[in-house]
């Protein structure tokens, strides 16, 4: 078990996920006296799920076209530009 990868993988996507529009409206959904907590807590996780599995797909498939270090640049400079947007625009 690649107990690093996952730890950094685990770290990088919660931090990533605290306080996003995701978080919020399972935060709606969960504020509603009538809906079991759990039912909404499966249905986030599974939702979670399933995204980053087309994420992995999606990587693998790109994987095979170009050079990790070329993803990993383009992936680097498109979280530099959403930050500057978001700085400019605050």
């Amino acid at each position: 078990m690649e107990w690093k990868v996952i730890a950094t993988v685990f770290v990088a996507v919660f931090i990533a996920e605290l306080g996003d529009k995701t978080q919020l409206a399972t935060m709606l959904f969960a504020s509603d006296k009538e809906v079991s907590k759990w039912a909404v807590f499966l249905g986030s996780s599974l939702a979670l799920v399933a995204a980053s599995g087309l994420g992995v797909l999606a990587g693998s498939a790109l994987s095979n076209v170009m050079s990790p270090k070329l993803l990993s640049t383009i992936a680097g400079v498109g979280f530099v530009v959403i930050g500057v947007w978001v700085l400019w625009r605050g």
